[in-house]
């Protein structure tokens, strides 16, 4: 999510139950901080000591594959699954939430000024439950 400043993002990381839909989790961050979103979802869900398999797809970012993202799943008991290089229709839902979040009414085409101000956006497009 573009920042008020030229060249600067905050990072929109967002977990979806594909099957539901379902927005589980959420957060923006000024830096990339994977991980500990997926810890909070799955504690959120209560899924921690569930014996069901969890896999969380992802694109291929740095952020995603990075050592300690990797570790938290290995800890948590999540099976890393990764877009295949090259191939745009791997995301498909995650990739469609996020182009309706872009074009809804308000969304500042110039950025955020804040952090806050994008957090309290994302909010009113998925409240957390």
């Amino acid at each position: 999510m573009p920042a008020g400043i030229k060249g600067k993002y905050h990072y929109l990381y967002l977990i979806l139950d594909l099957f539901s839909r379902k927005i589980i989790a959420w957060e923006v961050y000024e830096k990339e901080y994977a991980s500990r979103l997926v810890r909070r979802a799955i504690m959120s869900e209560n899924r921690t000591k569930d014996k069901r398999p969890l896999v969380l797809h992802s694109d291929n970012g740095s952020p995603m594959k990075g050592a300690t993202l990797l570790e938290t799943l290995i800890t948590l008991g999540v099976m890393p699954s990764n877009s295949r290089p090259r191939v745009s229709n791997d995301n498909a839902y995650a990739e469609s939430i996020f182009r309706t979040l872009k074009y809804r009414p308000g969304y500042p085409r110039k950025g955020f000024a804040t952090i806050e101000d994008a957090r309290k956006w994302v909010l009113g497009f998925a409240p957390l439950v």
